[in-house]
């Protein structure tokens, strides 16, 4: 064999490899952007991740027990006080209402978790989300309504019973609670 064909066929077999490789490769990413969760911000059947970490957190994990959504930002006044009220609720109701707070109108999340945390909203039981999508994370959010805080009420399958806009402090939690679910706390 000469050394030009030698060199032919050497360049032959190394495309013919790379050619598998990208073929393989291409193939295992489309694999995993198959298997990967989607978000959905559609208030009927909303998926989104967690506030922190790679969980989801899906409205169909909640069915059984009616559900409390908060959106919050940690830029709002009002959300501010109405939080530590979510969370006193939360504990009094745990396993009667789940409670679920996303983090909406915000694409950083730092100050949103340090305003979590502040309240206690974990440890009050209440999963943590965000929101995203739109300029500002806020689909899910701006499919509800318009303004912060806003506060979504579904039933144990699911539906979407209420819409609350503005705070709702003591009273007005209570009130809705006992309104929609038939629970006091």
């Amino acid at each position: 064999m000469t050394p030009g064909r030698l060199r032919l066929v050497v360049g032959v077999v190394i495309l013919a490899i790379l050619g598998v490789v990208a073929f393989f490769s291409f193939r295992g990413a489309d694999q995993d952007r198959a298997t990967q969760a989607v978000d959905v911000t559609d208030p009927s059947a909303f998926d989104l991740p967690a506030l922190e970490g790679d969980g989801r957190v899906r409205l169909a994990d909640f069915k059984g027990t009616p559900l409390v959504v908060n959106f919050f930002a940690s830029w709002c006044g009002p959300c501010d006080t109405e939080l530590p009220v979510f969370a006193d609720a939360a504990r009094k109701l745990k396993g009667k209402v789940n409670f679920i707070a996303v983090n909406a109108q915000e694409l950083r999340h730092p100050a949103a978790l340090a305003m979590a945390a502040r309240h206690g909203l974990e440890d009050a039981g209440i999963t943590l989300a965000r929101d995203v999508g739109g300029r500002s994370g806020s689909l899910l959010h701006d499919s509800l309504g318009r303004g912060m805080p806003i506060n979504a009420f579904y039933d144990a399958s699911g539906t979407l019973l209420d819409v609350g806009r503005g705070a709702l402090l003591e009273g007005k939690l209570a009130n809705s609670l006992e309104q929609l679910y038939g629970v006091t706390y």
